[in-house]
């Protein structure tokens, strides 16, 4: 059960990253007395900028901090699962600041869910999201060598089976800024959006309604 939604708009990273931390610190200390842990939904979009898991390479990052400032695009280490991803506007990122003790399911679920909600909403948009086995997040084609494309990002944390980081889905982003990096770590996979496949930019709100409706069914 998911007990609060922030819609947060287009909000620095650093600041969402401060957020997620206080609500995940919150959740953890609740845990310790007789206190439920609320399950919160953030929901919002980054200006430019570039983060690298804590296992990520750093040779992923194909340009200099210099040049990505000239760009005025940001890069932050950060603590989540998966390598190195971009985050910008047109963009819908998702962190879920679950218990998932509460919701009965381990990590795994709880990324499989996460895939599941985005895979619901893509169909929303007539888009087919597919999982790629050995890989996280959603994928176009994803069994095909040549057309592979991936159009969710998925990275995670957790402690005492609290979760924050999650998901990034590119719906109207500016695609050009992957070429900063090898996205996810992939060398040979390309990336998409929502805008791209069905041919029109999309409503980021709706997006928005639709991801809400969709997380709620699943959790």
């Amino acid at each position: 059960m998911i007990d609060k939604i922030i819609n947060c708009g287009l909000i620095p990273y650093a600041d969402a990253y401060n957020l997620q931390k206080t609500l995940f610190d919150e959740a953890i200390a609740r845990k310790t007395t007789v206190e439920k842990p609320q399950n919160v939904l953030i929901l919002c979009g980054h200006p430019h900028v570039i983060t690298l898991g804590k296992h990520g390479v750093e040779a992923n990052l194909l340009f200099p901090e210099a040049l990505l400032k000239e760009k005025n695009v940001e890069f932050f280490h950060t603590d989540r699962g998966g390598d190195i991803t971009y985050h910008g506007p047109g963009q819908v990122v998702g962190y879920p600041i679950f218990d998932l003790e509460s919701l009965h399911i381990g990590l795994k679920e709880h990324v499989r869910r996460m895939e599941e909600a985005i895979i619901r909403l893509l169909s929303d948009y007539d888009i087919r999201g597919e999982r790629l086995s050995g890989a996280s997040g959603v994928w176009i084609e994803a069994e095909n060598p040549r057309k592979a494309r991936k159009i969710c990002a998925v990275g995670v944390k957790s402690s005492r089976f609290v979760t924050m980081h999650g998901f990034a889905l590119n719906v109207n982003t500016d695609l050009s800024y992957f070429q900063l990096i090898n996205p996810c770590g992939f060398t040979d996979k390309g990336v998409t959006s929502i805008e791209k496949e069905i041919g029109a930019k999309t409503d980021i709100e709706d997006v928005k309604k639709k991801l809400e409706n969709r997380f709620k069914e699943i959790y």
